[in-house]
């Protein structure tokens, strides 16, 4: 089923294009965004390809003309929650003249025809390689009445080289590389998005370097694997290299990165951060299992003592250092023995937070087929007392912080209530989520600014700043500025991660699907 109502491309005043139909509207779009921040990343750019054509984003409570869902696969049930979406759609599109339907990203990677099969009023399916095909699909099934379902089995365009629709003044993704060599045996991903193909050092910090003149003050370093960037050229140690060039860029205030393997993490890294000033004393490190029996089952090519050995090693190049972590409860063949050994991991490495998560058949992962399934009930029981212990973990690393001095780069959406209790927040440099209290708005912060306070309150997954020291104007909080004065229309993309903390009951659905 595809869109009948005729849609034509004009040339503006500026020598923009202008996608309209046939009653001269221009036409609008939403981008539905699933899972890890690759996705998030590649959906700045399908907003940028699609702003690009001529559309614009739909306003709050709008029906667009187009609605794109960048889909994640790494859920036992990702396939049921798009079809239950899709299926919600169908009769809005049928009452909408004209409007479309994509489906992109990692399960449409997997999936190909079977979802013009199962939800026929699709018009468009496009996978994880070719994503600068969008505007172009769309099109072509709008003029041939028919679904297009377009999928490459190699990168065609690097993501970073098309258009995009950043989301933050102030802090930017950028992406190192994309696709995975390794095999664990829970994750798909290697299948989805190929093998690991490296941007040239250059464009990299070229891009960086737009970013901060465009106001940018932190970049987030993207890639599956971050820390075997440089394999495609031939350089081990490029990724420590690129860290070192990127303390060079002039105005670049913070540079974080993620996620890197604990097998291929070394020393030049560590030494890296911690000589780079602007290079965060952060660091998100998946374990995923602290049992080296469960460890080799997952094809992780690591063991626990050597994970130990990284954080030790990090920690004495840098005392401050926040780690964080994703952990996997309940992979098949877990014993309770096995799960006391993460268990006595998370003890020793005091992280700061951690993403845990149940597991789940990934349909076409080895893991999907082995033998011993853990039990739900067992899985969940096990859950919790992970959560209990890193909740308290958490919370007693937190409580160092109370009558420090942190330096807080103030965000927009960051805090839930913010709007309600009218306060801002932001993240320290240690990506600790940091309250301002309420009256601090007075003193003339704004998103992108840095803010010099005092923490007077540690709760397990923030703290507290009563005390402002300090605020610091900065040409970030002028590009947020500038922003608000001719505004967008729109949400901006959220990230699906997990939370973190105690877990609430189960739904019949997980409320967003994500990478590990």
């Amino acid at each position: 089923m595809t869109a009948t109502t005729q849609t034509v491309t004009t040339q503006g005043a500026e020598g923009a294009t202008t996608t309209q139909g046939a009653e001269g509207a221009t036409r609008t779009y939403e981008v539905r965004t699933y899972g890890c921040q690759m996705n998030v990343h590649d959906s700045e750019r399908l907003s940028g390809l699609l702003e690009d054509a001529g559309y614009v984003r739909a306003a709050d409570g709008e029906t667009p003309d187009v609605v794109v869902f960048n889909t994640c696969a790494v859920r036992e049930n990702a396939d049921n929650r798009l079809y239950g979406n899709l299926g919600h759609l169908r009769p809005i599109k049928t009452a909408r003249k004209g409007m479309q339907i994509a489906v992109g990203g990692c399960l449409a990677q997997k999936d190909q025809g079977e979802i013009v099969r199962r939800a026929p009023w699709v018009d468009v399916v496009f996978g994880t390689h070719n994503i600068g095909s969008l505007p172009v699909l769309l099109e072509r099934a709008r003029i041939a009445e028919e679904a297009q379902v377009e999928i490459k089995e190699s990168l065609e365009t690097f993501p970073s080289t098309l258009p995009s629709r950043r989301e933050s003044a102030y802090a930017a993704w950028v992406a190192i590389s994309v696709g995975c060599n390794n095999t664990c045996t829970f994750c798909i991903v290697p299948s989805l998005r190929g093998k690991e193909k490296d941007r040239r050092p250059g464009d990299i910090l070229n891009e960086v370097r737009t970013l901060v003149d465009q106001g940018v003050l932190e970049v987030t370093l993207l890639g599956q694997n971050v820390n075997t960037y440089g394999v495609e050229f031939g350089d081990r140690l490029a990724f420590g290299k690129l860290l070192r060039a990127c303390g060079d860029v002039e105005g670049l205030e913070r540079v974080r990165f993620t996620s890197p393997h604990p097998a291929a993490f070394t020393d030049d890294v560590i030494a890296a951060m911690a000589e780079t000033p602007n290079v965060m004393h952060q660091l998100h490190m998946p374990l995923q299992s602290g049992s080296d029996r469960v460890l080799k089952a997952m094809r992780r090519s690591y063991r626990s003592e050597r994970y130990l050995g990284i954080i030790e090693r990090v920690r004495a190049a840098m005392p401050d250092a926040a780690i964080s972590t994703d952990i996997i409860v309940g992979f098949p063949g877990e014993t309770e023995e096995d799960f006391q050994q993460t268990l006595d991991v998370v003890r020793r490495s005091r992280f700061a937070n951690a993403f845990t998560f149940q597991y789940s058949i990934r349909p076409g992962t080895p893991a999907a087929t082995m033998d011993d399934q853990v039990p739900k009930e067992v899985v969940q029981e096990r859950y919790e007392r992970l959560v209990a212990l890193q909740e308290e973990i958490s919370w007693e690393e937190n409580k160092k912080q109370v009558g420090r001095t942190l330096e807080v780069l103030v965000a927009e959406g960051e805090g839930r209530k913010d709007d309600a209790t009218h306060r801002l927040s932001g993240r320290a440099a240690d990506n600790r989520l940091v309250h301002l209290a309420a009256a601090d708005v007075a003193a003339g912060a704004r998103p992108g600014d840095m803010v010099t306070v005092e923490v007077t309150y540690a709760a397990p997954h923030h703290l507290v700043a009563d005390k402002v020291l300090s605020v610091r104007r900065t040409r970030a909080g002028d590009a947020w500025e500038a922003r608000q004065a001719a505004p967008q229309r729109g949400n901006a993309v959220s990230l699906g991660m997990p939370g973190i903390g105690r877990p609430a009951p189960l739904p019949a659905e997980p409320p967003a699907c994500s990478a590990v």
